[in-house]
């Protein structure tokens, strides 16, 4: 195998670049990027950079020394637009043909967004992004936000502290009940109304205007701003006439293998996670390094692979409470409240008789680490309350 190419140069993009040089790969590595910028780090987005404490230079995910040391064909500010399996030929947007032994699907999501919207509405998920809404963050001003997951709670934390007047919209009885549960759903509600957060639940929008946002039971939220947090939708379109799979993001089994010579990383891989028996596409920042390093160690070695079978982490900073969760908490049976208190909580959640989650806020690192050995050893959920 003489070249590989990476599609998609974010965190879970560069992290297979690097692990593949890291195993000793000399070949070719193309890596292709639809954002002009080097490879940047996200999270930060919504927090440090809409606070404006960090300026762009900060998100780097490795200074232009590193990433020149690593040897790569850098070809970014283009997307690609079609990939032949047959031929293992990605095309870009110029109508560059980059030839592969082996390709790296790291594409990523976009923001979804509402038909109709008009200009001006607002998304979150690149720097371009991050630097338009901070410009229009000032104290007095009015934002309202569609959607309480934890993009649009990050930047209604982040506003509030700014000085903004925050309106968070939610289609749900309790935002995030169907990803975390209700009473740590209702655990974040009362703390953004606590800082002063207006939120509305089974709020459905029917029609955003220049100055408003309009709910279906006919209340009228005026708005100088308008966020759509409203989850986000895999980069797949270009794989289109590839043959691959494609439901949910790209469809890959517990080696992330898509096809022969084909892999997903990050945000837009669907792949079967073995410890939990299930197909999962997480989009967090950590599985999608842990991925990539996967992904190389099984691309070098195409007859000694290894299933990826992480504990999922994520973690999510707002006000001054760290919330941070191990394992697959969707589609649970049932979520035990362990502890809770002001600004504290810990839920457990079971999935059929064993443990397959933990949440936290304001908890140290080291009880959650304890969480993590017992959901990785698939800990039957009868010896979990008992321990509890």
């Amino acid at each position: 195998m003489n070249r590989v190419a990476i599609v998609g140069a974010s965190a879970g993009g560069l992290g297979t670049a690097e692990a593949l040089r890291r195993l000793g790969f000399e070949g070719v590595i193309t890596l292709v990027g639809d954002e002009p910028e080097r490879p940047y780090d996200r999270p930060p987005l919504s927090k440090q950079v809409l606070a404006g404490q960090w300026e762009a230079h900060r998100l780097a995910l490795r200074t232009d020394t590193v990433l020149d040391d690593l040897g790569l064909e850098l070809r970014l500010g283009v997307s690609a637009t079609a990939l032949d399996t047959d031929r293992r030929v990605v095309t870009l947007a110029d109508d560059t043909r980059v030839p592969y032994d082996s390709v790296v699907v790291a594409t990523g999501v976009r923001p979804r967004r509402l038909p109709g919207c008009p200009d001006g509405v607002h998304v979150l998920r690149t720097l371009p992004d991050a630097v338009a809404l901070k410009e229009r963050l000032r104290p007095g001003r009015r934002l309202v936000i569609v959607g309480a997951g934890f993009i649009g709670a990050e930047v209604a934390a982040t506003a509030r502290g700014l000085g903004v007047e925050v309106t968070l919209l939610e289609s749900a009885p309790v935002p995030l009940a169907l990803a975390i549960g209700e009473e740590a759903g209702r655990f974040l509600t009362r703390l953004h109304r606590d800082h002063g957060v207006e939120i509305h639940t089974n709020a459905v929008v029917t029609e955003i205007t220049g100055t408003d946002v309009r709910l279906a039971h006919g209340t009228v939220i005026p708005a100088d701003d308008v966020l759509l947090a409203i989850g986000s939708e895999p980069n797949t379109e270009w794989l289109a006439g590839s043959s691959l799979t494609v439901s949910n993001g790209l469809a890959c089994d517990e080696y992330c293998a898509a096809a022969d010579g084909v892999y997903g990383v990050g945000d837009v891989a669907r792949w079967h996670n073995p410890l939990f028996g299930t197909d999962m596409r997480i989009e967090h920042r950590t599985n999608a390094a842990e991925q990539g390093m996967a992904v190389a160690r099984n691309l070098l070695n195409p007859g000694a692979r290894k299933p990826f079978a992480p504990v999922p982490y994520f973690w999510s900073d707002q006000y001054d409470v760290k919330i941070q969760a191990y394992g697959y908490l969707r589609d649970h049976d049932e979520a035990a409240v362990l502890d809770s208190g002001p600004g504290q909580l810990l839920v457990a959640y079971r999935t059929g008789d064993r443990l397959t989650g933990v949440l936290a806020a304001g908890k140290s690192p080291k009880i959650l680490r304890a969480w993590r050995a017992l959901i990785a050893t698939s800990a039957p959920w009868r010896d979990v309350l008992t321990a509890a």
